[in-house]
């Protein structure tokens, strides 16, 4: 299973990864460790769209170990959305403005996801709602039924 955190530099997305790594069992991906690992700072939209497919690549081999993808990262577009491929999304809505202009300009809203934060709140208390939420969403998801 993959959880992409999403939203513009700035929102929150590490700090609440930081605080939901507690509360699911995951293996945290980050994309600014990712980004520094290959020596990859290229924003425009071509370099954005190798970083989702890094981001997906990587996150895919969790998932292939059985394990929980915990990844955050901008993923400003549809596009990058669609690449990363996400199971579960928390979008961080909780800034209108990020610090980089052209992150800003080509950010596009996501069309699904599964919360979302418009007002920041203590970490602690976005991490358990997202907890509670994503929980109840994998048991929606099995049928209602616990397949243990």
């Amino acid at each position: 299973m993959k959880i992409l955190i999403c939203g513009l530099p700035g929102s929150g997305k590490t700090t609440l990864a930081d605080e939901l790594v507690n509360h699911i069992r995951s293996i945290r991906v980050n994309a600014d460790e990712v980004r520094a690992k290959y020596d990859d700072w290229d924003f425009s939209e071509e370099g954005r769209m190798r970083q989702a497919a890094r981001m997906r690549y990587l996150s895919d081999g969790v998932v292939m170990a059985n394990k929980t993808a915990l990844v955050d990262f901008v993923c400003p577009t549809e596009e990058t959305r669609q690449e990363f491929d996400a199971d579960y999304v928390v979008w961080m809505n909780c800034i209108e403005r990020g610090r980089f202009d052209d992150t800003n300009n080509m950010f596009v809203p996501p069309t699904k996801c599964n919360i979302e934060f418009s007002e920041w709140e203590k970490p602690e208390s976005m991490a358990l709602r997202v907890y509670m939420d994503f929980i109840n969403w994998v048991y929606q998801k099995k049928g209602g039924k616990n397949h243990e």
